[in-house]
């Protein structure tokens, strides 16, 4: 049973891991409940209490990031409301385009939300960049956190060794 533990948390890691940079899986929760269950599988012998809220903390921070950082690109470049739902709604297209789409929805659907609103082409560009800016910056906190998370669940394991 515990094997089969240690697999299925091997597994939901592996998974986050990929989900740090295709959007549609919620990869640093799945990497957190694949830490959480290597704790438990183990007895919280080699990852303990104080290590779990670490890296439940790490999680949490780097999801905010990845949502917050977008938002902020638009924000920054005086996006209005139309263009922050524009980047949500070709976030959420882009998903269905593979990479491609992943990278260019957000920045489309904002530069087309804020050329709906205000019909300058120059700030519709502008917000599509910024929102593009804040997409990679998200991006590179979340895949920071996971690495954070992988390198801690590591060193424990190794730790333990001696």
């Amino acid at each position: 049973m515990t094997s089969a533990l240690i697999i299925l948390a091997l597994l939901a890691v592996a998974l986050g891991l990929a989900g740090t940079v295709y959007p549609a899986i919620p990869g640093l929760g799945l990497m957190f409940g694949g830490a959480w269950l290597l704790a438990y599988a183990t007895d919280y012998q080699i990852y303990g209490t104080a290590s779990i809220v670490f890296l439940a903390i790490v999680a949490i921070i780097g999801t905010a990031m990845d949502y917050v950082a977008g938002m902020l690109g638009a924000k920054y470049t005086g996006a209005s409301r139309p263009a922050v739902w524009g980047a949500f709604i070709g976030g959420v297209a882009g998903a269905f385009f593979s990479l491609p789409g992943l990278l260019f929805g957000p920045m489309i659907g904002a530069a087309l939300g804020e050329l709906i609103a205000r019909k300058d082409t120059w700030q519709a560009g502008k917000v599509g960049i910024g929102t593009f800016i804040g997409f990679i910056i998200g991006t590179v906190a979340k895949v920071g956190c996971a690495l954070t998370i992988v390198l801690t669940l590591l060193m424990m394991w190794v730790a333990s060794w001696f």
